[in-house]
């Protein structure tokens, strides 16, 4: 039995100029201890579909579909239902670890808090196990920087105290939300070995979402290519990157600066994306591509296997794009 098996999900939102249409009959299947990298464009639904799994949607919006975890229903799950599982089953790291930290309490009150609440401990022990946690994402001197303010941390560190909270309660699924967003580069290649360390430590599974391609490459096995609220793509992660099947996909590679290219122009995708709120009825990507024909701007093909693992929605061949 798959670990977590999304069908058929879609988020609307409903807002003064209309509803915005944000995810779009996303499937997927994650197995124990397996990382998938989901990607796109800002605007691509990504979020919004990590966000529908943990039952985190904004009042204005409503999701459909289905989101089994280890066999159970989750989605549009009553709290007594989807509030145990968030504690103990799947934890989340979202963008902006300051705005996501109570400014205003001690990082071991912030942290305790999760272990008292959920697992039982007394304060003391909850205390003990926020320093062991903070150890293992190496934090410097964590016995003394556990009483520290979050506006006391830097930023990477804010990170390393967010991803240490969300496996407090050893979670079976981690779903990171651009986790290196706003630190700079070497700060970046830091979070993401840590994450693949606790991935191998705690073998959990890992949702990455993320717009950078390279961060995939180096950490996830499959990866979900998102455009439009819908998927485009789904691949292991080393075949996508030698041969993408999707000229979204080659869009986006191809604007991903590469060594081994120093001195070559970097090619962008030109327009933009679609308005949610009126999306097309065809092929979300169709305006944006040099592929596309009539029948693209009416329909878009269903996600279909052509080679063993991958997958893709468009309406021209394989061979029509080599």
């Amino acid at each position: 039995m798959a670990l977590l098996e999304i069908r058929d999900l879609s988020v609307r939102f409903d807002t003064p100029d209309g509803t915005v249409n944000a995810v779009n009959g996303v499937s997927l299947t994650l197995d124990r201890g397996e990382t998938l990298g989901i990607v796109g464009e800002s605007g691509s639904g990504k979020s919004q579909l990590a966000f529908a799994v943990m039952g985190l949607l904004a009042k204005n919006g409503r999701a459909a579909g289905s989101v089994r975890f280890e066999g159970k229903e989750i989605l549009n799950a009553p709290a007594s239902v989807i509030n145990p599982i968030r504690a103990n089953k799947i934890a989340m790291v979202f963008q902006d670890p300051m705005t996501s930290l109570n400014p205003y309490m001690r990082v071991c009150d912030q942290m305790a808090e999760v272990l008292v609440h959920h697992r039982g401990m007394s304060k003391a022990e909850a205390v003990a196990e926020s320093v062991r946690m903070l150890d293992a994402v190496k934090i410097p001197d964590a016995r003394a920087r556990v009483t520290l303010y979050p506006h006391e941390f830097s930023g990477g560190m804010r990170q390393r105290v967010m991803i240490a909270m969300s496996l407090l309660c050893r979670p079976e699924l981690l779903i990171a939300d651009e986790p290196t967003t706003a630190l700079d580069v070497t700060v970046q290649a830091q979070i993401m070995t840590l994450l693949g360390e606790l991935r191998r430590d705690f073998g959990m599974a890992t949702i990455l979402i993320t717009h950078d391609l390279g961060v995939v490459a180096g950490f996830c096995e499959s990866v979900l290519v998102l455009y439009g609220g819908q998927v485009m793509e789904k691949s292991p992660t080393d075949p996508l990157f030698a041969t993408p099947s999707h000229p979204y996909t080659r869009g986006l590679l191809a604007a991903i600066p590469r060594v081994d290219q120093e001195g070559e122009a970097l090619s962008a995708i030109p327009g933009s994306p679609p308005n949610m709120t009126n999306p097309p009825p065809g092929c979300p990507f169709a305006p944006r591509c040099g592929y596309a024909g009539e029948d693209c701007l009416d329909h878009l093909d269903p996600l279909t296997e052509f080679a063993p693992g991958r997958f893709r929605a468009c309406n021209r061949s394989v061979e029509e794009l080599a």
